[in-house]
């Protein structure tokens, strides 16, 4: 299934309205993007047809971007004792599931099998639901060492895609 999606023109609109452009930004420099790609592992694309759908848009991002200089970071779950909260939000079954959600194996190999991955890429876990949580995940850290300042951020449990221009000094507080 096809990951069909568009951006209703009133939204254009009301983003032209405000900024007096469509884009916020009129130009990236890929050198300094990373495309952040979140949980896509066989537990979230299995069963899910619709999911399944953004591999070939999240493949062509990651080509074109990387083959301009720009970094592609592939975030798995990790595997940490689920929360009391989690539990309670979940139920124990259902948090115990999510605790193996992002399978075994090398986390290259732990990946949707058709990501095409170069040796440049960056693959993390995080053990919590955001990898941007500080002390969650080492993908912070990683982007910062890189100069990275734009991050655009995709993925199947993302709650969306969005792009975002972060400050990542400010960000994470680093002169």
């Amino acid at each position: 299934m096809l990951h069909n999606w568009r951006i209703e023109p009133r939204e254009y609109e009301r983003h032209e309205a405000r900024r007096g452009r469509r884009h916020a930004f009129e130009r990236l420099d890929p050198r300094r993007t990373a495309l952040v790609v979140i949980d896509m592992v066989p537990f979230f694309l299995d069963e899910n047809a619709y999911a399944r759908g953004i591999v070939p848009n999240i493949q062509s991002l990651a080509a074109a971007l990387r083959s301009s200089g720009g970094t592609i970071a592939w975030v798995l779950p990790g595997a940490e004792e689920p929360s009391a909260m989690k539990r309670e939000l979940l139920g124990p079954n259902i948090a115990e599931r999510y605790r193996h959600s992002g399978g075994e194996g090398t986390l290259r190999d732990r990946l949707w099998h058709e990501f095409e991955l170069s040796a440049e890429d960056v693959v993390v876990e995080k053990t919590a639901s955001s990898a941007f949580f500080p002390g969650r995940c080492e993908l912070p850290s990683l982007l910062e060492q890189r100069h990275i300042d734009t991050v655009l951020i995709t993925g199947t449990v993302a709650m969306c895609a969005v792009s975002l221009r972060l400050g990542m000094r400010a960000l994470w507080g680093t002169a």
